[in-house]
């Protein structure tokens, strides 16, 4: 009973090391490629994979799949028909994978296929841009996108491509703005959130009593 007792436990240390592992390796994916150094990104995004293929990195109402992460970066190495394979299987895990669809769309017009590039682009765009009001104006989440930036550009996207006349080298380096904006944007709402928290201890925690004694 013992020896069973002590195999769980171990079992149970194991998972937690290779779940801090892979959280740590994504982490370090992130700030790779938030400085555009994408062979960085790669390398640890394919090893947080490898590691657990389920995993979804998470941060507020904000959610990622490890694919959606491994397969931007597949993307922006060149590697477009890894990152089709890549992008396809997390929209397969999450079909409100807004930013998996975006890179999508760019990797589905960087080989040529611009017809489905455009409708994956614009339903990633417009998605995300709904996920983004409804946080504001339903949530507690208010925080993000707070002057609209990203929603804005997803906006004037969206009106170019209902005129049909699409500037393609102008609408893949919005939409990889927008990837990247957003990956700026859960950090800077997480900060906001844990202001906010602070806030919320401080005011219900009230004024400390103090007692001073002057002569």
């Amino acid at each position: 009973m013992r020896n069973r007792r002590w195999r769980w436990l171990l079992f149970t240390l194991l998972l937690a090391c290779t779940a801090c592992q892979t959280a740590g390796e994504v982490q370090s994916g992130r700030r790779a490629l938030l400085l555009d150094n994408y062979e960085e990104a790669l390398r640890r995004f394919q090893s947080a994979a490898e590691r657990d293929p389920s995993y979804f990195y998470r941060s507020g109402p904000f959610r990622e799949s490890i694919w959606t992460y491994l397969g931007r970066s597949q993307y922006h190495t060149g590697q477009l028909a890894e990152a089709r394979r890549s992008l396809e299987r997390a929209l397969s895990h999450d079909r409100d994978d807004y930013l998996a669809r975006i890179y999508l769309g760019l990797t589905l017009a960087r080989t040529g296929d611009r017809q489905r590039a455009l409708k994956e682009i614009e339903a990633g765009m417009r998605g995300l841009h709904d996920w983004l009001d409804y946080l504001n104006y339903n949530t507690q989440f208010y925080y993000w996108d707070v002057n609209r930036e990203i929603r804005n550009q997803i906006e004037k996207n969206l009106a170019d491509v209902s005129t049909g006349k699409i500037d393609w080298p102008r609408l893949i380096a919005d939409a990889e703005w927008v990837g990247k904006k957003m990956e700026d944007e859960v950090d800077a709402a997480r900060k906001d959130e844990e202001l906010q928290r602070r806030f919320r201890d401080d005011h219900f925690r009230g004024p400390g009593i103090g007692i001073g004694v002057g002569f």
